[in-house]
């Protein structure tokens, strides 16, 4: 994802920012991982994980409208369609949605109410002031089952089998190494999950603008790329609204 901030920690989980309402969510989320795993834990293990990485701009106000304005506006497609883009997904209460380069948190708090009251949505990002705007937000909004984690180059620090969705929209062209990160997106879907992702389709010898400049290809060989991880392609649903991006479906066997 974006090289804002790199934690220079190892330990899964390790960068989780709990917002003040979505504190009981993450441990209801880490209560339930739990459990689907038996209950028990390696203590080794459990001791040989760090502390969450200090968040350098905890203190530092963050300026949400200066940031809801770069990316929050209506010229923006993946803004303009949102609603129909979360459509698309089917969720359902109770459901567990990671939000993959959440950015502004536009995405992550749409989903928190379509699995509301149970379900729980990991916001995860790499940039710390990402994660502090969202947590911003969703305290503000009364929202109370967002979690927000501090992701890695080469990891989203989720545990195994912790969610049945992940949504990756506008990012997956920024991952440095997209096979090592796909595999940890592989590991913490469950088993029968959804992978969605919604990108730039490059049409064939176009020359993407500046800010497409990290395109390097369209859907047709995302699908070819997301099946060799090991995903199998599910559809590609039809989004109103959806012109210059495509949204694909996969699933984990």
């Amino acid at each position: 994802m974006r090289r804002v901030a790199k934690p220079e920690d190892d330990g899964a989980f390790m960068g989780i920012r709990y917002s003040q309402a979505g504190l009981l969510a993450g441990l209801a989320a880490l209560l339930s991982v739990a459990a689907c795993s038996g209950g028990t834990a390696d203590k080794a293990s459990e001791a040989e994980t760090p502390a969450p990485t200090i968040d350098p701009y905890a203190d530092e106000p963050v300026n949400v409208d200066l940031w809801l304005e770069r990316l929050e506006v209506g010229s923006r497609e993946l803004y303009s369609a949102r609603t129909n883009v979360v459509d698309a997904l089917h969720l359902s209460p109770g459901e567990r949605v990671a939000d993959i380069g959440a950015g502004t948190g536009l995405y992550s708090l749409l989903f928190a109410e379509k699995v509301a009251p149970n379900g729980v949505v990991f916001a995860v990002d790499i940039a710390p002031r990402f994660l502090t705007l969202i947590n911003q937000r969703a305290d503000d909004l009364g929202v109370n089952n967002i979690v927000s984690v501090l992701s890695r180059p080469e990891s989203i620090t989720l545990p195994p089998g912790s969610v049945d969705a992940v949504f990756i929209a506008d990012t997956y062209h920024y991952f440095d190494d997209p096979a090592v990160i796909m595999k940890t997106v592989y590991e913490a879907l469950a088993a029968g999950g959804a992978l969605y992702i919604v990108d730039y389709d490059l049409k064939d010898g176009e020359t993407p603008s500046p800010e497409k400049r990290h395109v390097r290809f369209g859907k047709a060989g995302m699908k070819s790329e997301i099946e060799s991880f090991g995903f199998t392609f599910a559809e590609e649903p039809k989004v109103e609204g959806l012109s210059e991006n495509y949204i694909l479906k996969f699933t984990r066997p």
